[in-house]
């Protein structure tokens, strides 16, 4: 069978729009013709998915996967890098817990793990025309080259000709263009064929001089100039816009409660469909205003994160809401956080070994070495408190947790799954293990109109899915992309010759 060509994305900086970037590039080969996998060796992030066969990978390379119309798999992420703490991580390797370590005690198993890496990637390689690969952060990291497998080391690996993309928006373009040449070496700067310059606003002819000078410089061609969009994809990461964005025009506000080390904040882009709902990450209890919901999303440190609410005074304020009889919502450790105690014997998360909980389930969480990854699907079981009308909604997600919790009925739980009765219903507070459950549309617009009607509003009928939202912001950044970028040089640098391509 044929190997794939491939093609690499590395950024200027972390941020840039690396992620984007390769996504845009897999729906624009797939639509021209061509089978398409992206691939990321190594991703540091705490924004994660489980495929189908329980494997934990990264969010970005899921929504690339679905950006060429493929199942989502762990060998397009084999190394996932999870932190726990500001010094340590959990590493998971080919979908699979392997252990916490430290920075150090990671770098040094770095030359064992190529291996596993380069395994991965040409099992794709065999099954795909195409491979779209991601780096990270920036090549120009010095400190971290040697036994470097996601950037210029990737490149070396895969043989792969690498585009380097630079976000203008954040100001220096060009300084961070000839700053990563300065940096790199003769042979990595010779594999970067093209470059393209992300976010741009304004009037495209004032850049053309600076875009002249840059290319004299560096000798590398611009092959686009990608304007700002809005684009309603996952990120990859915390470092998000999502995070400073405050909207509160919309009839529905929710506040997500922005946590240290918050887990899966994708779980709420699924909101982004409904026109009546306002999202807003907030991480001081000044911020929370007058929600109508109240929502403690998935942490990587449930014990660290319940001390940090408590001693700023979130706590406080989201214990004010229930009093109220308002809505509060908790995803996988924020679940966890509203029942009476979390207990970690084994430090699995965090060195402290137990903490009191806000109290308002009445249950236990006991931390454990074994996770549990696994996609789960199923039905509301009760029509109580916030769920009222909504049994018998069809649901679906998957659930990503170390431990679990004890001592909540079955007759209290949220909805029936493969595995058993998951989650907790008490009036109007619901807790959860199960990520992605506002992607089943149905059954979030029904939960919406359960709000309004507190509201005194009349309820709205659901119009979108968030799998057919997403297929059109796919597309949508397709078409921006391709506008703005010079396709011919692109595909010219995929297979290093003179292709008709478009």
């Amino acid at each position: 069978m044929a190997i794939a060509k491939n093609i690499m994305v590395q950024g200027t900086a972390s941020s840039v729009g690396k992620s984007i970037i390769t996504a845009a590039l897999c729906r624009i080969f797939l639509q021209d013709g061509y089978t398409v996998a992206p691939f990321k060796s190594q991703n540091m992030a705490l924004n994660s998915f489980v495929t189908a066969e329980g494997d934990e990978m990264g969010r970005a390379q899921v929504v690339q996967a679905e950006a060429c119309r493929v199942a989502p798999s762990v060998l397009m992420n084999p190394i996932l890098i999870k932190p726990t703490t500001d010094k340590t991580a959990q590493i998971i390797i080919n979908g699979r817990v392997f252990k916490n370590m430290s920075a150090e005690e990671y770098h040094k198993i770095k030359p064992d793990i190529k291996g596993i890496v380069m395994g991965a990637y040409n099992s794709l390689s065999r099954q795909y025309n195409i491979i779209v690969i991601e780096g990270a952060g920036s090549p120009a990291e010095i400190n971290l080259r040697e036994n470097d497998l996601v950037n210029m080391g990737m490149a070396e690996m895969a043989d792969a000709p690498v585009i380097l993309v630079a976000d203008i928006d954040r100001g220096g373009v060009f300084a961070s263009i000839v700053g990563t040449f300065v940096i790199l070496n003769e042979e990595e700067k010779a594999r970067i064929k093209g470059i393209i310059i992300n976010k741009f606003r304004g009037d495209i002819e004032l850049l053309k001089p600076g875009i002249a000078a840059v290319e004299n410089i560096v000798q590398v061609p611009v092959v686009g100039v990608i304007p700002y969009m809005k684009i309603n994809l996952e990120d990859e990461d915390s470092v998000t816009e999502r995070f400073t964005n405050k909207d509160n025009d919309n009839e529905i506000t929710i506040d997500v409660v922005r946590l240290p080390r918050i887990s899966n904040f994708s779980d709420f882009d699924a909101f982004n469909i409904h026109d009546d709902v306002s999202v807003n990450f907030v991480e001081s209890a000044r911020e929370i205003k007058d929600p109508d919901v109240i929502i403690l999303p998935g942490t990587k440190n449930t014990i660290d994160d319940m001390a940090f609410i408590r001693e700023n005074g979130i706590e406080e304020k989201i214990l004010e809401h229930y009093r109220k009889g308002r809505p509060v919502i908790g995803i996988c450790g924020g679940y966890q956080m509203l029942g009476n105690t979390i207990e970690d014997p084994s430090g699995v998360e965090s060195s402290m070994k137990m903490i009191d909980g806000m109290g308002i389930l009445n249950m236990k969480t006991v931390m454990s070495n074994d996770k549990r990854t696994l996609q789960v699907a199923g039905e509301i079981i009760t029509d109580a408190g916030i769920m009222h009308g909504l049994k018998g909604e069809k649901i679906k997600g998957y659930e990503i947790h170390m431990g679990g919790s004890f001592g909540v009925k079955s007759d209290d739980g949220l909805c029936r799954v493969q595995s058993g009765i998951d989650g907790t219903v008490i009036g109007n507070v619901v807790g959860t293990y199960i990520h992605g459950l506002f992607d089943s549309a149905e059954f979030t617009r029904g939960l919406l109109n359960n709000i309004r009607e507190i509201k005194g509003l009349d309820p709205l009928e659901n119009m979108k899915t968030f799998s057919a939202n997403k297929e059109m912001e796919l597309d949508k950044l397709a078409e921006a992309v391709r506008n703005n970028i010079d396709l011919k040089k692109i595909y010219n640098i995929l297979y290093d010759d003179n292709v008709a391509c478009c």
